[in-house]
């Protein structure tokens, strides 16, 4: 994808963030863009990978999460800023992408344990016997001493995964007791001079400039076959849909060695 439109969704995505709390548009977004409505939805879906509305969705979710750590503001005001004329709605939308709700969020400081212990309630362990392994890299000129890795319905990560694993710094991976259907490898690296950084300084973990992401997918996971997945991260772009689940603190976690039988895993898979 070249960089006139990779310009052209960040001209986009910056109009997003400056009226998070009003009624936009895909018109809206596409004039921002300098395209056209049907040129501008298919450049950013090619770019982001999701829609405009779900990526617009996401980054009021991402907004909510900063505000609720950031900010005392209450959970009604925060709804309103980032766009929502329902509390109802917003906290309900809130649980579902994030994990928590608001007030847990807050109360937690942004930090849950949930993402590694148990399965969604769609998940079926009885017909999980699909395998992705392979293996995460980074640039030489960046440093990552923790990473996290889920499978996901989407581009989106939201929601418990299906698997996921966080393991130190780059390496090689396996994610097993995978189900049946289509799923999207999303990684996100803590660059080591984020963890240094005094907790207090930044609630909840690592801020967006210490992160590094990657992707691949979408991977088909069938009567458990077996996916050779390589992933190489790279610093998070304006562009990149946010991260949208909540972590564990990246300091407290203990990767656990696996099994003799998956000597790749580097991890705590979940």
């Amino acid at each position: 994808m070249g960089s006139h439109f990779e310009n052209a969704v960040v001209r986009a995505v910056e109009m997003m963030r400056a009226n998070m709390g009003e009624a936009v548009t895909v018109d809206d977004m596409a004039r921002a863009a300098m395209f056209s409505k049907f040129h501008f939805t298919r450049i950013f879906q090619r770019v982001t990978g999701i829609s405009p509305g779900r990526f617009l969705s996401a980054m009021r979710l991402q907004e909510a999460k900063d505000l609720l750590l950031s900010t005392s503001m209450n959970v009604a005001d925060i709804s309103v800023h980032v766009g929502y004329n329902s509390v109802g709605t917003f906290s309900s939308r809130f649980t579902r992408s994030v994990g928590l709700p608001p007030t847990e969020y807050r109360r937690s400081r942004g930090i849950s344990q949930l993402v590694l212990t148990g399965e969604p309630e769609e998940y079926n362990a009885e017909c999980a016997e699909g395998v992705v392994s392979g293996y995460v890299s980074v640039p030489s000129s960046v440093q990552v001493d923790v990473t996290f890795l889920g499978l996901f319905s989407s581009w989106v990560p939201e929601g418990r995964p299906v698997r996921c694993a966080i393991q130190q710094g780059p390496g090689r991976f396996i994610l097993d007791k995978v189900p049946d259907g289509l799923w999207y490898l999303l990684c996100q690296g803590v660059v080591k001079d984020d963890l240094d950084d005094d907790p207090e300084d930044d609630p909840g973990g690592a801020s967006p400039a210490g992160m590094c992401v990657g992707s691949f997918g979408p991977i088909r996971i069938h009567q458990g076959n077996v996916v050779h997945a390589n992933v190489r991260l790279r610093p998070a772009r304006v562009f990149d849909p946010p991260l949208l689940l909540a972590l564990p603190d990246a300091r407290t976690v203990t990767p656990i060695r696996p099994r003799h039988r998956h000597p790749g895993l580097v991890g705590r898979a979940a």
